[in-house]
């Protein structure tokens, strides 16, 4: 309950003020437009700056990992290649002692 009489108390002193001070007030508030619009578009660009290296970033993950999958492709192609090749050496060393015998 306080806060709210407070927060009445400085709205009402505030509307006081604004109508006492109006002419300093639009001097103060002509001043202070293009400092604010400088930071708020220094902050912009610094944002989008970042944004862009992430997304940068993001991207060089993105391919690290495809490579790195496809290379794990590769090796087990490579490995289902010898077991093939070994098991077909398997089967025909069974032929030969079945022809054998």
């Amino acid at each position: 309950m306080q806060v709210l009489i407070g927060g009445v108390i400085a709205a009402v002193l505030g509307f006081i003020g604004l109508i006492a001070w109006g002419s300093e007030f639009l001097t103060i508030l002509k001043g202070g437009i293009p400092i604010i619009l400088l930071l708020g578009g220094a902050l912009a660009i610094y944002v989008g700056v970042d944004e862009m290296k992430d997304q940068m970033q993001e991207k060089k993950d993105l391919q690290k990992d495809q490579q790195q999958k496809q290379e794990e492709l590769d090796k087990a192609k490579a490995e289902l290649e010898k077991a093939k090749a070994e098991a077909d050496k398997l089967k025909s060393e069974i032929k030969k002692s079945k022809k054998k015998e």
